[in-house]
């Protein structure tokens, strides 16, 4: 995977030196501050991977705590929790503070609240630790993608947040099956406390690497409404409701779903290759965010949707599964840097603002998702997965081509304004 994902890395470098199109107003510079963007893609890894972390190791968290797996899954809500009411208010708050500030803050929210997980013998005080985790995810998510944006010309945004965003595709494959690894090697503590020393290798690469930008000045800062009702905001967040809640519908019940076909004990293979399709997803989406981001997301769904349609027909095919999630992963990897790049060219000054309506968006969809696939599966079967992300699938991809005054334009980004 390291391998593979450095290829990606140096291919999106690579592509910047000879931008498709280069207006002869944009000043621009070829080089790509990477070392600083893959910090930002470590901070994306390390959110992922504690959300994650407990999934593989409940039945370990559970005799360490004394509890029942089913109670240590509540670690995992208790982050997502921590992400959707945190996200808006401490992006409100620290809209003034200098951004390495706030980042900073993020992570070592990550080092603090993950040692406490690791040291804590309490339940009550875990899922506390596992709420402030999500809290700083929160964050670090609404961050991210504007520190990206900030870091490069605004000919470079859509390739610097394809690689900032690269984290987020390993740790989405990795995650589970190194957390079940880890667990059994050295313990669900240790597996937290190696977390945490990664966050601190972190905390020295951010303030080695990153530069620091100011914080809006109290005449700039601008209200949640007032972000919220910009042209094209709206737009671009009923598209992330509609493909992620798709999404992950069919990600989450994934055991179930394959199960037909006799994959059931092939799953952790299976994520493994929709998340290395993944990656090739995100390099894709450099080569396009910039000039056909409109056509990009539009593709993205079409081809979901024909690849939930294979599903339907063929889910007891083995070789239909294979081929449908490797094409499902090539279409979700570069939905983050598609849909945050539009949402941040809508929103304008308030892209932070808007980001963290993101990070509540994307969460809910992850929360909605587990509820709405529960439901089918106990109704329907998992045979309705295909038919339900199908339908949500036509929701995103009409928003998303009404959206062609603001939100998803045609022509190249740059062509847009400022």
């Amino acid at each position: 995977m390291l391998p593979l994902y450095m290829c990606i890395v140096r291919s999106i470098y690579e592509h910047s030196m000879n931008p498709t199109i280069t207006l002869p107003t944009q000043k621009t510079d070829d080089r790509l501050p990477i070392a600083g963007l893959l910090a930002l893609a470590m901070t994306g890894f390390i959110c992922i991977m504690t959300e994650t972390l407990p999934a593989g190791l409940l039945p370990e968290i559970g005799a360490g705590l004394h509890i029942s797996p089913a109670l240590a899954g509540q670690m995992v809500t208790a982050y997502a929790i921590g992400s959707l009411s945190a996200a808006i208010p401490l992006t409100l708050a620290t809209q003034r503070w200098r951004r390495k500030r706030v980042l900073l803050l993020a992570i070592i929210g990550f080092m603090v609240f993950n040692s406490i997980t690791a040291f804590s013998t309490h339940y009550g005080v875990t899922l506390v630790a596992r709420y402030g985790a999500g809290a700083a995810a929160g964050l670090a998510w609404a961050l991210l993608a504007g520190y990206a944006r900030r870091m490069v010309t605004r000919a470079q945004q859509g390739r610097a947040l394809a690689i900032a965003m690269v984290g987020t595709p390993i740790a989405l494959s990795l995650g589970v099956p190194a957390g079940t690894w880890l667990g059994a090697s050295v313990g669900w503590r240790l597996a937290f406390w190696i977390m945490s020393g990664l966050t601190v290798l972190l905390i020295a690469w951010v303030l080695a690497k990153v530069p620091d930008f100011p914080g809006a000045a109290h005449d700039e800062r601008l209200p949640f409404r007032h972000v919220l009702h910009m042209p094209g905001v709206r737009s671009v967040l009923g598209v992330v409701m509609a493909w992620m809640l798709a999404h992950n519908v069919l990600y989450t019940y994934i055991v179930p779903f394959v199960t037909p076909a006799g994959l059931a004990g092939q799953a952790d293979r299976i994520l493994l290759l929709f998340g290395i399709a993944a990656l090739a997803g995100i390099w894709l989406t450099s080569r396009t965010v910039d000039h056909a981001l409109r056509r990009s997301v539009l593709l993205s769904l079409a081809i979901f949707a024909v690849v939930a349609a294979a599903f339907a027909i063929g889910s007891a095919s083995p070789a239909i599964i294979m081929i449908g999630v490797t094409i499902w992963g090539l279409t979700f990897g570069g939905a983050a840097t598609l849909l945050q790049t539009a949402l941040a060219d809508a929103a304008g000054d308030g892209a932070d603002v808007a980001l963290s309506m993101n990070v509540v968006a994307w969460n809910s969809a992850i929360a909605g998702g587990g509820i709405l696939g529960g439901a089918l599966l106990d109704t329907w079967g998992a045979a309705s997965f295909p038919w339900a992300v199908m339908g949500l699938v036509a929701v995103g991809f009409l928003i998303a081509w009404q959206a062609r005054p603001h939100g998803f334009r045609p022509g190249h980004r740059l062509g847009h304004g400022s």
